[in-house]
């Protein structure tokens, strides 16, 4: 596998990995927690719309700066498109699912994967080669804490047709 398929394939795990997902959110109100069934067919919805976003962002952004297997993209293109599209994503997929009302009873395991996606993501911040190092998968932990806890959409990629 060349390093231009390699990286996009690194970095958009690590968009979906992180905590992942970003769909459309939720007006209404509730104070009511879902039930567990509710709350992960919700949760894992929004991980798969959010793959699919950053999915075609990247796309868009292979395309917009004319990348292809002769023209490959620097590690400095890679955080680029980590900075632009990557992070953002995933903060607005975390916050949707931290609005949705964890079932009763598991709200702390619930609280403890957002925080800890939230930590990784914040060191992706702080030096964005992490979310780009295809060797390092910097949200490994929090992909099988989402596992673990029925989030699977929120722990792997989008998968192209």
């Amino acid at each position: 596998m060349n390093r231009f398929f390699a990286l996009l394939i690194a970095v958009a795990a690590v968009a979906f990995v992180a905590a992942g997902c970003g769909s459309d959110s939720s007006t209404t109100d509730s104070t009511a927690s879902l039930t567990k069934a509710e709350f992960l067919k919700q949760g894992n919805a929004i991980c798969a719309a959010g793959n699919k976003e950053i999915n075609t962002e990247f796309e868009k952004f292979f395309k917009e700066n004319g990348f292809s297997k002769k023209n490959q993209p620097t590690t400095a293109d890679f955080e680029e498109g980590a900075e632009e599209i990557v992070i953002p994503s995933i903060r607005k997929q975390i916050d949707e699912l931290k609005e949705l009302e964890a079932p009763e009873g598991e709200e702390e395991k619930y609280e403890t994967l957002f925080e800890n996606a939230e930590a990784q993501l914040e060191k992706g911040e702080e030096d964005t080669s992490l979310l780009t190092d295809e060797n390092n998968d910097l949200f490994a932990g929090v992909n099988k804490e989402a596992k673990a806890l029925g989030l699977g959409s929120c722990a792997e990629e989008e998968k192209e047709g």
